[in-house]
């Protein structure tokens, strides 16, 4: 580990180059042009440390990128699936307010965290243990574009390659300074009302008000969390009505859920079936669902956990496990029973805010532990 981490010092500042090809070219999910720049950047990289490149196409979304490294084994031997995204929450222009740049010990900029320095550990950690000579096993590099949105596109590719992989290691940005061994799984719906308009003053009795009954269910929905299960369910965009004189005829509200447990999923997914109005002249629908299964603590991610937790400390790192509330594309690969550790990128703050940036001091030490683990998994 001393040896990787004198490598991954030497080849800081390459890192810290790369980073910043990748957050100036800004990559947002809804511009599939924005993301393929940026995935192009990536490719051409990884092609010149010897990745050999497959480009997964998409018409919507931006492609996807499948990168192996590594001599191809026979199928006894599966590979190890490195899993990240290129695709960001900010849009074009951002660069204006929040400019790239590295100052009080940080790497400031959109994406930075979250996730484009993970992906240059990855390239980088990779081109190291090539150099050396101690890849002995595949290593698969999965590039998504559609992270930050569900990924509608590339949860079955992912899904593939994890079926294929002996274990997974996500990119994700560190839970301040733990890996993350559990995240909560997430699904949105959307609550529509439709009752009668009236006029408020003259015909205040012939009107059935859309919000009135929609704030009987955000109130039902909203007792439905259990904390001591890890289920939340927050309501957290609602609206309806017209003119204050007018008897609301439509109402809406958006519902995030979180849940613990992978048995919640179903339960929670007939609640929301079963939801009827209490007004009889107002009609109600329901859409939406599960998006991402929760990422429960295995025994095959503890095992990866602990072998981490070893590497770390041959290098001074006192390496913590956490649980987050947050979802990512490896609650879909431990879903399946692929033994997966998460948050394997930088350490850092403000994913999704303006004050995103990473803390430099930890960029080699945490890229010598991710290829530590890349090889001893090999």
């Amino acid at each position: 580990m001393r040896a990787l981490l004198a490598g991954a010092r030497r080849k800081e500042p390459a890192l810290v180059g790369l980073t910043r090809k990748l957050v100036l070219c800004e990559s947002p999910s809804d511009s599939k042009a924005a993301v393929d720049s940026c995935l192009s950047i990536a490719a051409n990289e990884i092609s010149d440390r010897g990745g050999k490149i497959k480009l997964h196409r998409q018409r919507e979304y931006g492609d996807i990128l499948e990168a192996r490294f590594g001599p191809r084994k026979p199928k006894s031997t599966k590979p190890v699936l490195l899993l990240g995204h290129l695709d960001t929450v900010w849009p074009i222009g951002t660069l204006r307010t929040m400019p790239f740049r590295i100052a009080d010990g940080r790497l400031w900029g959109p994406g930075t965290l979250d996730m484009k320095v993970g992906v240059a550990m990855a390239v980088t950690a990779l081109e190291m243990l090539s150099e050396a000579d101690l890849l002995k096993r595949e290593v698969i590099l999965l590039l998504n574009s559609d992270e930050e949105i569900g990924s509608p596109v590339s949860r079955p590719i992912t899904e593939k390659l994890a079926k294929e992989s002996a274990s997974v290691f996500v990119l994700e940005p560190a839970q301040g300074l733990a890996y993350k061994t559990a995240r909560k799984g997430t699904g949105n719906w959307r609550i529509d009302i439709r009752g009668v308009a009236a006029h408020a003053g003259v015909d205040f009795e012939k009107g059935a008000n859309a919000l009135r009954e929609l704030s009987s269910v955000i109130d039902t929905v909203s007792g439905w969390t259990d904390l001591k299960r890890g289920l939340t369910v927050s309501v957290g965009v609602a609206g309806g009505g017209t003119k204050t004189n007018v008897i609301p005829a439509d109402a809406f509200a958006e519902v995030d859920v979180r849940i613990a447990k992978g048995s919640d999923g179903p339960r929670i997914e007939r609640r929301f079936a079963s939801l009827k109005a209490a007004d009889k002249r107002c009609s109600l629908s329901v859409a939406g669902g599960i998006n991402r299964p929760p990422m429960e603590r295995t025994r095959g991610t503890e095992k990866l956990f602990e072998q981490a937790r070893t590497l770390a400390s041959e290098i001074g790192i006192e390496l913590n496990e956490a649980a987050t509330g947050g979802a990512s594309d490896g609650n879909f690969t431990s879903a399946l029973r692929v033994p997966t550790l998460d948050g394997m990128g930088a350490v850092g703050e403000g994913a999704h805010a303006s004050h995103e940036s990473i803390l430099l001091e930890h960029l080699a030490p945490r890229t010598a532990l991710l290829a530590g683990m890349l090889a001893r998994s090999t």
